[in-house]
């Protein structure tokens, strides 16, 4: 008697559950409506057309199937795409090992990094990639330069332990004693040096009461490259790939390329979708429908998160057509998780 699998309350057989991955296997590669004759001719199923008729019939009763035309093959709903990917990461199947994924960085900047993967990202899979950033708040202050750009102009450069660098210029209404300006740049380094960008303490160095009151006047005058990193710094994203999607023509199946441009515009959505995926203990996946925001509800997500062992630093995505090849997204996100944690390991001090 056929083995039976459970599907949320709904029990299928070992048989439905191999011809619905030929289904969406079949769908994902070819792009047309999959049909009971073009399954049996596969040589890894065993099975006759009228058999297969008939399964295909049970899973469209079930809701893992259905007939785009009355005369058609069927295609993959939703859920049935929802319980192929669940079988796929529960049975650690091969296919998930395939892809490796490094990143050509030679300098140890996080920006660099985070491009690299996010161009790196979408080639492999030839879906959007969306890379977010560490927050700023995470970070140390590694270096800090006082210049003068004109006498009554000077710019305040923050370098982090991350490699991110902020500019910020100052004008005055008088000209600036060169002098200060030294004195700011060796001050600044030697009492800031490896503090967190967002820690109280900060404020504190920056007006201390051994300073005289020219030195702690013009500090005051420097402090908002300091003191408003971490309130004005947005979460940085890095998007990749958006026109090699819109070329591939598993855009053209429906109001995708409408609805990734909207998801394009919307960085609260993009925003709200990589924060859930940083609460994910493995691969944050939503399928059309599952997705909340009403701009992804006809594509699919696949993310992971990096970090460090003692937290989450940022998420790795790839979005696309719901009729996606998942075992190669979920690979190669895995991948560029895994290769973006050992980068950021070597930067944070865990």
């Amino acid at each position: 008697m056929d083995a039976l699998a459970t599907i949320e309350g709904v029990e299928i057989t070992t048989r439905q559950s191999i011809v619905l991955r030929k289904v969406v296997e079949g769908h994902v590669e070819m792009g047309q409506p999959v049909g009971s004759r073009w399954l049996a001719d596969q040589l890894d199923v065993p099975w006759g057309p009228s058999t297969i008729r008939s399964e295909l019939a049970q899973l469209e009763e079930l809701g893992l199937l259905q007939h785009p035309h009355t005369s058609a093959g069927r295609v993959p709903t939703d859920q049935g795409y929802r319980r192929y990917v669940d079988e796929l990461l529960e049975t650690g199947a091969g296919a998930l090992e395939r892809t490796d994924l490094r990143i050509p960085v030679v300098r140890q900047e996080i920006d660099e990094a985070m491009r690299a993967t996010t161009e790196q990202l979408s080639q492999v899979t030839n879906l959007l990639a969306i890379v977010s950033a560490p927050p700023l708040g995470t970070t140390t202050i590694r270096r800090v330069e006082v210049l003068l750009l004109q006498p009554q102009v000077a710019m305040v450069v923050v370098i982090t332990s991350t490699g991110g660098v902020t500019k910020r210029v100052i004008s005055y209404d008088r000209s600036v004693d060169p002098g200060l300006v030294k004195w700011a740049m060796s001050y600044l380094n030697e009492v800031l040096d490896g503090m967190a960008v967002g820690a109280r303490m900060l404020q504190l160095r920056l007006a201390a009461r051994e300073l005289s009151e020219s030195e702690r006047a013009f500090l005051a005058t420097l402090a908002p490259a300091f003191t408003d990193l971490d309130d004005t710094a947005e979460d940085t994203l890095y998007v990749g790939g958006a026109a090699r999607l819109m070329s591939e023509d598993r855009l053209q199946e429906l109001s995708q390329i409408n609805d990734l441009m909207k998801v394009l515009e919307r960085r609260v959505a993009l925003l709200a979708m990589l924060r859930s995926a940083l609460l994910e203990p493995s691969v944050y996946l939503r399928i059309g429908t599952e997705n909340d925001a009403p701009e992804l509800q006809s594509l699919s997500v696949v993310a992971a998160n990096y970090g460090i062992a003692t937290r989450n630093l940022g998420a790795v995505s790839v979005l696309g057509p719901v009729r996606m090849d998942y075992p190669r997204a979920i690979a190669s996100v895995r991948g560029a998780a895994a290769e973006l944690s050992h980068f950021v390991s070597e930067l944070y001090d865990e």
